[in-house]
C-alpha cells in the first residue's frame, strides 16, 4: 500500500481525540527493484502533493484546540530554520496579531502532542510569554507527514542547501530511496543532488555550527569543504566554518582559502657584509637555503670564497665532531 493509499484511509481521523486508537500498519508491500522503487516513489511524491492541499483544506474545516505550550514536544530535525531577521519579524506579527493558522500536532500519549508543524510559531509564543497556542490535531504517520512536506519545500527558494541536505538525509532514512532514485523522483539533476550530499562529508563539528546559521554555506562551497576534508584537513574545515558563522563580514571563498591552508612563503632575510664602505657581498636565507651574491662581479673572488666557505664549514663540522 503506497503513501496515497494510507493517507486516503487515515482522512477520516484527522482531528481526532488522543485516545483513539490508531488503526494497524500495513504490511510492506513496496516493490524491492530499483526501477519499480522509482515508479513506487514518483506516485507517493505526486499523491503526497495533492493530498497536502486536500489535508490542509479539511483541518481547516475542524475547530483548533487550545493546546499548552509545556505539552507540545518538539522532533529534532524538523524545526524550519529561519534566519535573525526572518525569526523577529515573525514575532513582531504574531506580537500585534492573531495567529492565523493554527499550528499542526500529532497526539500522543498523556496528554501531549507532537509538533508536525509550526516550531518557529511556537518558539515566539514561548518568548512573547504565551501560555497556548491554537493547533490542528491530525492522526497521520510521522513517515507520511515528513515524506509529504519534504517534496512540499523541495524547491522553496528559502529552503537552504544545507536544509536540503537534512531533508534528503531523512528522506533515506524514511523511505530507503539512494540518492539517483531521489534526483529521479523530485525531478532534479544527478549532480546538484550530489552537492547537496556534499554536506554529508563535512566533520561533524562543521555541521553542528552550520545547524546554527544554515544559510552561511551553500552546495559548491561545501562540495569544495568537502574535499579538503577528505584530504586530511578536517581541523581546518571546523574552524572556516566556525568562522563563516560568527563572522559576517567573512565569505564563502574566504573559507574555502582558509581551509585549504596555503602556508605563506617567508620573507628571506639578508646582511650586507662591508669592507669600510665599500658592499662586498650580501648573505640571504629562505627556505634553509644560504645565497651569498657579490656585488663586484669578479668569478674567480667568487669562487675563492666559495672554497673559504665550504672549507670553514669542514673545519666547524670536524672540531664538532670531536668535541
Amino acid at each position: 500500500m503506497g503513501i496515497g493509499d494510507r493517507l486516503l484511509a487515515k482522512t477520516a481521523n484527522i482531528g481526532s481525540k488522543p485516545s483513539e486508537a490508531s488503526p494497524t500498519r500495513p504490511v510492506n508491500t513496496e516493490p524491492r527493484t530499483s526501477p519499480g522503487r522509482l515508479m513506487d516513489a514518483q506516485h507517493r511524491i505526486n499523491t503526497a502533493q495533492a493530498r497536502i492541499k486536500e489535508l490542509e483544506s479539511q483541518l481547516e474545516e475542524r475547530a483548533a484546540l487550545e493546546v499548552p505550550l509545556d505539552a507540545l514536544v518538539e522532533v529534532a530535525g524538523r524545526r524550519r530554520k529561519l534566519t535573525t531577521e526572518q525569526f523577529q519579524e515573525l514575532k513582531s506579527n504574531l506580537a500585534q496579531h492573531a495567529l492565523a493558522t493554527p499550528i499542526l500536532v500529532r497526539a500522543l500519549p498523556e496528554g501531549r502532542f507532537e509538533i508536525v508543524a509550526g516550531h518557529n510559531r511556537v518558539t515566539a509564543y514561548r518568548e512573547l510569554g504565551r501560555s497556548a497556542i491554537r493547533a490542528n490535531v491530525a492522526s497521520i504517520e510521522e513517515s507520511e507527514i515528513e515524506f509529504a512536506a519534504f517534496f512540499s519545500n523541495l524547491l522553496s527558494p528559502s529552503l537552504t542547501d544545507f536544509e536540503k541536505y537534512w531533508n534528503f538525509k531523512r528522506l533515506q532514512e524514511l523511505s530507503g530511496l539512494s540518492r539517483t532514485e531521489i534526483s529521479e523522483s523530485a525531478g532534479l539533476s544527478k549532480s546538484h543532488v550530489t552537492r547537496i550530499f556534499s554536506f554529508d562529508a563535512l566533520p561533524e563539528a562543521a555541521k553542528a555550527a552550520l545547524a546554527e546559521r544554515p544559510e552561511c554555506l551553500g552546495s559548491n562551497a561545501a562540495q569544495k569543504l568537502a574535499a579538503l576534508t577528505e584530504a586530511g584537513k578536517a581541523e581546518k574545515v571546523v574552524e572556516a566554518v566556525r568562522r563563516l558563522v560568527d563572522d559576517d563580514n567573512f565569505t564563502q571563498d574566504k573559507a574555502v582559502a582558509l581551509a585549504a591552508g596555503k602556508p605563506k612563503v617567508a620573507a628571506p632575510s639578508s646582511t650586507v657584509v662591508r669592507s669600510g664602505r665599500k658592499n662586498v657581498c650580501e648573505v640571504s636565507t629562505r627556505n634553509g637555503v644560504v645565497g651569498i651574491r657579490f656585488f663586484d662581479k669578479d668569478a674567480t673572488e667568487a669562487e675563492q670564497w666559495g672554497q673559504r666557505i665550504a672549507n670553514f664549514i669542514n673545519k666547524t663540522l670536524s672540531e664538532t665532531e670531536q668535541e
